[in-house]
């Protein structure tokens, strides 16, 4: 069990080419108690790597993720989560009570009917991409003209945002979620989409639509500000991970050519690959105590999703990628009062994704190989760059 005076180690890092989670994870996982580690600005936190401490921090009330509190972990300034009293309405950083408000408000546009009526939408979104593929030769960057313009075209039509502007709003939330970027180019960034929504939420008040943010809007409980704030936070959640996750989802496949077709690599695909490791950081509010070790109000926590995700003691053969398996009980989408509302559409967009792909292009192969595939390995969210294939 690590002591309040242990030396804290370096934070691990994926290793570059390499689609599993940092080596050093399953040292962790067999070691007493939790270990701390150090954060860029110098802090230190507690990593939580084993899939039951994991969920038990995801839902202790005695933990927080409200980044207002002393203690609250940063990864840097590229890397923190915006308070509350910055951006009104980032509901992933409020606790219960007051997150039940908004959460409240979206369960409704997030249900497995509504992302039932949105499947024909996301089929025609696919479809149209697919055609410009095979219309532009026999290869292509599937991460620009493929993953990320599939949940960008599907979040604009979500919230009500133009598709012509979907280059803008990409190219600001690449930006946010980049750790290479500076302080102040993640700064104007985010200025710029606040300014482009808050312009946006103006113009839907004047004339609604059959949109999200319309939707909203009509909703008494939120004021524009949070309206805002929820649209900002869905934008760079509902396309940044759906585009990660698709594009190494292929990646997966391409790999593992047996599974091509069958509709679990989805969900063994969110569980291997877990884009968004890093994302959920807390904070002690009280005493408490995690896998064996003593962690006080206001020390720093991270529950790190990957690690739990590739727990022997939860997953057989963990490190094998193997759709069979029964990978439900996963945290991909966290767990608790925090779980991912789009947890349904992602599902969709991946499925749809890769279904659609293989059936139109069966011969598709990778024009690299893998190992010199550039991953973002600097990044708050796990992904690609760039996916060079042929077919």
């Amino acid at each position: 069990m690590a002591t309040a005076d242990a030396i804290p180690i370096e934070f691990p890092r994926r290793q570059p080419g390499r689609l599993t989670p940092p080596a050093e994870y399953a040292g962790l996982r067999s070691q007493e108690g939790l270990v701390k580690s150090s954060l860029p600005n110098g802090s230190t936190v507690w990593l939580v790597t084993r899939h039951e401490d994991v969920r038990s921090v995801l839902t202790d009330p005695r933990i927080s993720s409200n980044p207002l509190h002393e203690g609250f972990p940063s990864m840097g300034k590229n890397g923190t989560v915006p308070p509350p009293d910055q951006v009104p309405g980032w509901f992933v950083a409020y606790d219960p009570p007051e997150h039940g408000r908004f959460r409240k408000a979206l369960i409704p546009e997030f249900t497995v009917r509504r992302i039932k009526d949105m499947q024909p939408a996301i089929q025609r979104i696919v479809d149209k991409l697919i055609d410009a593929l095979l219309d532009g030769g026999n290869s292509a960057d599937l991460v620009a003209q493929f993953a990320l313009p599939v949940p960008s075209l599907v979040i604009c039509e979500l919230l009500g945002v133009p598709y012509s502007d979907h280059e803008y709003f990409e190219s600001r939330t690449r930006v946010l979620v980049t750790f290479t970027s500076t302080d102040e180019q993640r700064e104007s960034a985010a200025k710029e989409l606040i300014t482009y929504l808050t312009k946006l939420i103006s113009i839907k008040h004047k004339f609604p639509g059959n949109d999200l943010i319309s939707g909203l809007l009509k909703n008494e409980t939120l004021t524009p500000q949070e309206v805002s704030g929820i649209a900002l936070l869905l934008l760079i959640a509902g396309h940044e991970t759906t585009a990660n996750n698709i594009a190494l989802g292929v990646v997966m496949l391409l790999l593992n050519r047996e599974w091509i077709g069958d509709p679990r690599a989805v969900e063994e695909a969110l569980r291997y690959l877990s884009v968004a490791d890093r994302v959920a950081l807390r904070v002690a509010v009280e005493d408490v105590e995690v896998g064996g070790q003593l962690i006080k109000a206001g020390e720093g926590i991270v529950p790190l999703g990957a690690a739990a995700n590739h727990d022997e003691n939860a997953f057989e053969r963990a490190d094998q990628f193997d759709p069979g398996r029964p990978a439900r009980h996963h945290v991909a989408f966290g767990y608790g009062v925090h779980q991912c509302l789009g947890q349904h559409l992602v599902r969709a967009e991946m499925g749809t994704a890769y279904r659609t792909l293989f059936e139109r292009i069966p011969t598709l192969r990778l024009a690299v190989p893998p190992e010199e595939l550039p991953f973002k390995d600097e990044g708050i969210l796990f992904g690609l760059h760039e996916l060079p294939v042929t077919w």
